[in-house]
Order: C-alpha cells, then sequence, then structure tokens
C-alpha cells in the first residue's frame, strides 16, 4: 500500500517477507496500539480539542481506524476491502484538521507507540512514517 512500506520488508531463512504489522506483533498489538490511541485522546487532557471533533461514541472509528493500520503497516488491507482506497485527506474534509490537530493527534500516537510498540528502532520507522502522513492532512491554517 505504501511505498515506504517495501523498504521494511525482510527475507527470513524460508524466504517469506516479514511486514512491519508482523514485526510488531500482528492484529493483537495492531489492535491494542489503537485502542490505545483513542484511549489516550478520551482520557488526556492534552487531547480535548482533538476529542471534540469526533463523535461522542467511538466505536466505529476505532474500528475504521484498526482496520486501516492494519492495511498501512503492511498487514491484511482491511479497510481497503471495505471502503475502497483510504483517501485519508479526502475522508477528513468534513474536520478541521489544523496545526493544533495534527499535534494532538501525533501526541496521542506518540504515547501509545511507546506503550504499545516494545522495539524501539520499530517505533522510530512507524513514527517516521507517520509525522508526514499526519501534517499532509492539514486542511485549515
Amino acid at each position: 500500500m505504501t511505498d515506504w512500506l517495501g523498504s521494511l520488508t525482510q527475507k527470513q531463512a524460508d524466504d517469506k517477507p516479514t511486514s512491519l504489522y508482523q514485526m510488531i506483533g500482528g492484529e493483537q498489538v495492531t489492535a491494542r496500539l489503537c485502542n490505545c490511541f483513542y484511549d489516550i485522546m478520551q482520557t488526556d487532557p492534552k487531547a480535548a480539542e482533538l476529542l471534540a471533533i469526533h463523535k461522542a461514541d467511538l466505536t466505529e472509528t476505532r474500528q475504521k481506524f484498526f482496520e486501516f493500520m492494519s492495511g498501512w503497516l503492511g498487514g491484511p488491507p482491511l479497510f481497503e476491502q471495505k471502503y475502497g482506497h483510504p483517501r485519508l485527506r479526502a475522508r477528513h474534509l468534513h474536520a478541521p484538521v489544523n496545526g493544533l490537530m495534527i499535534s494532538q493527534w501525533l501526541y496521542c500516537m506518540n504515547l501509545a507507540l511507546k506503550q504499545c510498540v516494545e522495539d524501539k528502532r520499530l517505533r522510530q520507522i512507524i513514527w517516521q512514517n507517520l509525522v508526514p502522513l499526519a501534517q499532509h492532512m492539514k486542511n485549515q491554517d
């Protein structure tokens, strides 16, 4: 799905590729990461403005985020199978995404990564690719 992911693919002795999704722990860790992100957003006052632009019930949002992250990390493309190409920026045009929203989103994701992804190198790789993605979402000054 993403070019950066191809550069992370490694060959094992049996010549099967290992995705970043698999390297962090697959479905279990990806789901934990996504839920942790929203748990932080819902409880940390530093993310209050970000939380305010979301629906009160985050059940569907959490599920869609997990489905997106699954594919983004190189696992099953669950989001694309259900909804088609993510077109992230277009799908978020209804919400004001400005510098504050991006900062708060990255704040929550940084904490979630630290809590859920044990390998520091893998956290750094994910982070380095999430920052430009988050910045690309900006639709307001």
